[in-house]
């Protein structure tokens, strides 16, 4: 059994020449400088944004609790992604942005490192998990908050170099 093929014609990396779950040996790959963000939402009621925005949570500092968690979630994505590779990070950033137009809390993480592979799953994660932190310090006083669109916005650095999700791209 070869490779699985995507649509593109690439193949998955992950999957070795029998079908079976490999990871990915990036021994001889360069060192490079590589970048990645990704970004998602969680969508509230408006009473819950402006609570969480003005630091009237009982709970404390929702942003800064969902910070620490997203940073956190980056360096231990190995741990919960099967196959991902251990990564020294040099640096994650998780930042909001309170829209109260469509009542969501944008989040977007950076994550940077010089290494051998990319750091897409790392922001991923990191979006992910300060995304359920938000929802769970709320659940109590919102449990219709609905968390969504998270995807890479961007990557740099490694073989092929760099990418930016345009307005246009869907699946």
């Amino acid at each position: 059994m070869s490779n699985q093929s995507t649509e593109s014609g690439k193949s998955l990396s992950h999957i070795d020449h029998k079908g079976r779950a490999n990871m990915v040996d990036v021994t001889d790959k360069a060192v490079t400088q590589r970048t990645a963000s990704a970004s998602g939402f969680v969508q509230m009621q408006a009473d819950t944004l402006s609570m969480i925005a003005n630091g009237q949570h009982a709970k404390g500092d929702v942003f800064a609790v969902a910070r620490i968690a997203g940073i956190q979630a980056a360096k231990k994505c190995a741990d919960l992604i099967p196959l991902c590779h251990p990564l020294m990070l040099s640096k994650v950033q998780v930042d909001f942005n309170v829209d109260t137009t469509t009542n969501r809390v944008n989040i977007l993480a950076t994550c940077k490192l010089a290494g051998q592979t990319g750091v897409e799953m790392e922001a991923l994660t990191a979006v992910s998990v300060a995304a359920l932190t938000l929802f769970d310090m709320c659940k109590a006083v919102d449990p219709h908050m609905l968390i969504g669109d998270i995807k890479v916005e961007q990557k740099s650095g490694g073989k092929t170099g760099n990418w930016h999700r345009s307005e246009s791209q869907s699946c």
